[in-house]
């Protein structure tokens, strides 16, 4: 069995329509004998993944699959090896930079409140 990785693509709809449009890019793990299997294996995560619900405003939410957007084969890994990479362009590097830090200081959260 190869190892490989997903990245997978969702559009997250609101009923009423009135939100910018949403995407989810997940990374997922597959094992498979190949890269075929690896991407029907994908797909197959993707569409089971779909889900319709109400959000605490009582809005109904989709989340549809749009498809499998990347897939590679991953190698026996080292640490420090880089499993996935993406460029971000914004008019406003600052609340960016603002969004990466407070998204750290959430995980760092998280740790000590397991210590």
């Amino acid at each position: 069995m190869n190892s490989y990785i997903a990245k997978l693509i969702y559009n997250i709809h609101f009923e009423n329509g009135s939100r910018t449009s949403q995407f989810d890019e997940q990374t997922i793990y597959f094992s498979a004998r190949n890269i075929e299997e690896a991407y029907t294996k994908a797909k197959t995560h993707g569409k089971k993944q779909e889900d319709k619900f109400k959000n605490e405003n009582e809005e109904q939410v989709e989340w549809k699959f749009i498809d499998v957007m990347d897939l590679v084969e991953i190698e026996k890994l080292k640490n420090g090896d880089s499993l996935y990479s993406t460029t971000h362009e914004t008019n406003d590097s600052s609340s960016f930079i603002e969004l990466v830090k407070h998204r750290s200081q959430v995980i760092q959260t998280k740790l000590l409140s397991f210590s």
